[in-house]
């Protein structure tokens, strides 16, 4: 079942190409949505996609970014359908 996920990336998160590898590891797993960073420092992502491969996707991400984030704050919801592609938000 597809599902929607809305993260909230805090640390060291910014100016080191988060958004680009994100959106890299989003592409080759099929996940749909968005990445973008925020005025305070954190970096958010609404991703959709089946429950497990969004499982893996924040598993990815986290992996590869283990020594830069701090905190994540996460939300599952209902997949909206809205998305069609990964892209990364100015």
């Amino acid at each position: 079942m597809k599902k929607q996920l809305h993260l909230y990336y805090s640390g060291k998160v910014q100016g080191i190409g988060f958004r680009y590898a994100v959106a890299d590891i989003a592409r080759r797993q099929n996940v749909c949505g968005w990445v973008k960073n925020l005025d305070d420092s954190r970096v958010e992502i609404v991703s959709e996609a089946e429950e497990d491969v969004l499982n893996n996707f924040i598993k990815q991400v986290s992996e590869h970014f283990s020594r830069y984030i701090s905190d994540v704050n996460v939300e599952w919801l209902s997949a909206s359908g809205e998305f069609h592609d990964f892209q990364i938000v100015f």
